[in-house]
């Protein structure tokens, strides 16, 4: 258990460094020196009226000469071809999707090629379009005469004429000076007028808006200060262009082998549906999530009731599995606080987020500890676990502690980020390690009811046991075969707006199995796994045959440690 303390310390400290750079589904990304070719930057399943806000702060890219028109430098935004399935194919990444023609099967497809050279971006919309697109346009070079024009426009107008203040007047005295004052106001306010005139001209330029079903090629402005460029742009989805979507960044001329040409760029991306800023699979979750807690909740109240009414035959692994599925419920709880905030705000509250990540942890713990002790039999049938069984839990306990570590890494940074995909392969492998950890102890536990059953005379007895255990093992398989493979294969082809399923389908697995798990655990007295005889001569009574005639018809009745009578036919 000291091992579990220390690693629950490390993984709190971590949560805490990890959490400060959270930002959800409003996402900073900065990148320094990135050699990928193609950097996904994320994936968000859009409904109608939705809105993709993506702001580029900066981009240097390398000083060496590289031919942007062969190997251009963008951005894509590609929906799905099959919902949940990504856009490109294995064949697909062999080429530069900057560089695509056409799009396949007609899906939407945006390209956002970067020209350094002459300082703008072209857009190219592919497949059937229903989005509108805001940005600033490049504006045209103007003609001479249009010079012209602007320049007279320009031009300070000419000093108003002096008055001759030597013409006498009519009375004979001195000439008196005509203020000019009039004129300066009238001038200073057709100047401000021309600023105001020329500052609504700019920002209607900036806020251009296109319907990119009639227009599939567009040209906006890239400014350039201090050797960064930057852009930004807005897009708006249509009724026919709703789905699951990608956007990724790419550097083309790093897919050639043998060059990683360093880049750096920082991106703002905010996506928004018309209900909030969740995804449309990632909406109904914070409902689920409350109502899977109330189921969660009840079913450890009926096991706490449970326990109660059957006080004498209750073990300490009992009070574990209760503490599990409060666990379970309160993780739940915070879990959907969590997501109503992302969804309200843009981002996690620090204090909920936390919350939710220390009692994910726990639960994690809690649930491989106690499949692993009930495996073992531990508290059941004995109250020493053997050394192999010891080092099952310096196995499996350091390895939750990892797995927890790399969720929180995972939920807490970018997925363009260059450690995501790294620490989300690491949670996959670490979580099958101790899905298959758990099943040796279960596994002796078999083998060993095996061997007393042929040798001890309570053959009976370790047969009823032994077919428990292979249920129970059978139960472990299907759990973590359902949760971690059938569940996965479904999400990637249901509808993108059906994904949630999934998360339904994992907790109702998860319910299912703590429920079985308690059935064939509970501490009643017709539990064949707690029944024991009360000693040896009651095994050996059974086996007796007499020949009295004064015995025929007599049943005998037998009676169990835990206080449960069971007849049995007689025999004779």
């Amino acid at each position: 258990m000291a091992v579990a303390h220390r690693g629950c310390v490390v993984a709190g400290f971590l949560l805490l460094f990890f959490l400060a750079g959270c930002k959800a589904r409003i996402h900073k990304l900065a990148l320094k020196n990135e050699t990928r070719f193609v950097v996904h930057l994320n994936t968000f399943g859009f409904f109608t009226n939705g809105s993709l806000d993506v702001s580029l702060l900066s981009l240097r890219l390398p000083e060496q000469l590289v031919n942007y028109s062969t190997y251009p430098v963008g951005f894509s935004l590609s929906r799905s071809r099959v919902s949940g399935v990504l856009s490109y194919t294995a064949e697909e990444t062999e080429t530069c999707p900057l560089t695509l023609t056409k799009s396949s099967n007609n899906e939407p497809l945006i390209l956002f090629l970067i020209d350094i050279n002459s300082l703008s971006v072209n857009v190219k919309a592919l497949g059937d379009q229903d989005n509108i697109l805001q940005a600033k346009m490049k504006a045209e070079k103007p003609s001479v005469k249009d010079k012209g024009e602007r320049k007279r426009r320009d031009a300070p107008p000419p000093p108003p004429a002096q008055p001759n203040n030597n013409i006498p007047s009519d009375n004979g005295h001195e000439p008196t000076v005509k203020p000019q004052k009039l004129n300066e106001n009238n001038n200073e306010g057709e100047a401000v007028n021309q600023k105001k005139e020329d500052k609504t001209e700019a920002k209607k330029e900036e806020e251009s808006s296109v319907q990119l079903g009639k227009t599939n090629q567009l040209t906006l402005a890239l400014d350039h200060a201090n050797g960064s460029y930057n852009f930004s742009f807005h897009i708006k989805i249509g009724l026919l262009a709703e789905g699951l979507y990608n956007f990724n960044f790419h550097y083309c001329q790093n897919m050639l082998p043998g060059i990683d040409l360093p880049y750096s760029f920082t991106v703002e991306v905010t996506e928004k549906n018309p209900g909030g800023y969740l995804s449309a699979a990632e909406i109904p979750l914070s409902r689920l999530y409350i109502c899977m807690a109330g189921v969660f909740f009840t079913a450890a109240m009926i096991w706490v009731y449970t326990l109660m009414k059957h006080r004498y035959s209750v073990f300490k692994i009992h009070w574990l599995m209760a503490a599990l599925a409060f666990t379970k419920s309160t993780s739940l709880v915070f879990h959907s606080i969590n997501y109503h905030f992302i969804n309200t705000e843009g981002h996690p509250i620090e204090g909920w987020a936390v919350m939710y990540y220390i009692t994910h942890l726990l639960k994690g713990a809690l649930l491989f500890i106690t499949l692993a002790l009930i495996g073992t039999g531990w508290a059941f049938v004995k109250y020493i676990l053997s050394d192999k069984e010891k080092k099952i839990f310096m196995i499996v306990i350091p390895l939750q502690v990892l797995a927890n570590v790399a969720f929180i890494i995972i939920e807490s940074t970018e997925e363009g980020s260059s450690e995501y995909a790294l620490w989300k392969e690491i949670l996959f492998l670490v979580d099958l390690i101790c899905c298959g950890a758990i099943l040796f102890p279960v596994v002796w536990s078999i083998r060993h009811l095996q061997e007393a059953s042929s040798t001890d005379g309570k053959a009976a007895m370790n047969l009823e046991k032994l077919k428990l255990f292979r249920h129970y093992y059978v139960m472990i398989v299907c759990y973590i075969y359902f949760t971690r493979i059938i569940a996965i294969l479904l999400k990637v082809t249901m509808p993108f707006q059906w994904q949630w399923c999934y998360e339904f389908l994992v907790e109702v697995s998860t319910l299912i199995f703590f429920v079985l798990t308690g059935y064939k655990f509970r501490p009643a007295s017709n539990n064949p796994y707690l029944q024991l005889p009360q000693d040896e001569e009651d095994g050996e009574m059974d086996e007796v045959v007499t020949e009295s005639g004064a015995l025929e018809g007599i049943s005998k009745v037998k009676k169990t440690s835990n206080g449960r009578d069971r007849q049995r036919e007689s025999t004779l």
